[in-house]
């Protein structure tokens, strides 16, 4: 019995299938450079607010002759300058790899710079973020993919606590599957149990539209998140309970050097 016979339809022809390939791979494109996007305007909001802080104290200290209050507004200009050159490097960072090569990664140093962009953003909502770092080997990855993905995964994460709540990100080696664990948990509202097995599908989202800061809604964010750590060879699986929070935990392999080639004997 032929395959139409079963079914009751025809399969797809192979223009089909291949067009409809294409159509996926520019759909996630787009998402890759709205994310793209959005970690510019985040990064030129903390920018803005670090330039804020040293255009006001540098005022303070010229409106006061005395030592003290200018101790005090170098001192906070130094503080600004020094978070402007860590997002400086994160952005530097972020920016490596983009030839499209998998490489050892840190997976711990990624988590950091990331939450380095989000950290005043994550402190308004009044959202305390906890991490638990065990020693862990790198991770086979595209940093700045994994870091689209971590990106996706905190900003989601923010906009289920608009009241506040706590933030946990773990990250461990689990020896029995030889990859490592990147957990991510909030304590926000939940996800209903009948929307969990769609939440990975393009287009489906939760969310009525963009919040305040311009973010989410689209549908497309988690959706790439599961083909990026699957192009990784790795998973992504979700748990959530409404009223309580959603946990994500990312499985990705870890990197293994090379083995050196052998040589053939000579005959």
């Amino acid at each position: 019995m032929s395959t139409c016979d079963r079914s009751g339809t025809e399969p797809p022809s192979v223009e089909e299938s291949r067009a409809a390939q294409q159509q996926q791979q520019q759909l996630f494109h787009l998402q890759r450079l709205a994310a793209l996007g959005e970690l510019v305007g985040t990064t030129a909001h903390e920018f803005n607010n670090v330039l804020m802080t040293i255009l006001n104290y540098a005022r303070l200290g010229l409106r006061h002759k005395d030592e003290a209050t200018r101790d005090k507004a170098l001192e906070k200009i130094l503080a600004a300058a020094q978070r402007a050159a860590r997002i400086t490097s994160t952005i530097l960072a972020s920016a490596r790899n983009r030839s499209g090569n998998f490489e050892p990664t840190d997976l711990q140093k990624l988590v950091e710079d990331t939450l380095v962009l989000l950290e005043r953003e994550l402190a308004k909502y009044r959202i305390t973020v906890e991490t638990q770092f065990a020693p862990v080997p790198p991770v086979l990855a595209q940093g700045n993919q994994i870091q689209q993905v971590l990106l996706n995964l905190l900003i989601n994460a923010r906009q289920a606590m608009p009241q506040g709540g706590r933030l946990w990100i773990r990250v461990a080696h689990d020896p029995a599957s030889d990859m490592v664990d990147l957990v991510v948990r909030d304590t926000g509202c939940g996800i209903p149990s009948e929307q969990l097995p769609h939440i990975f599908e393009p287009f489906f989202t939760t969310k009525r539209g963009p919040d305040e800061t311009g973010k989410g809604g689209t549908g497309l964010g988690l959706a790439a998140c599961r083909q990026i750590i699957e192009a990784h060879r790795g998973r992504i699986r979700v748990e959530s309970t409404v009223g309580k929070g959603t946990q994500f935990t990312v499985k990705l392999p870890v990197a293994r050097p090379t083995p050196p080639s052998e040589t053939l004997p000579s005959v």
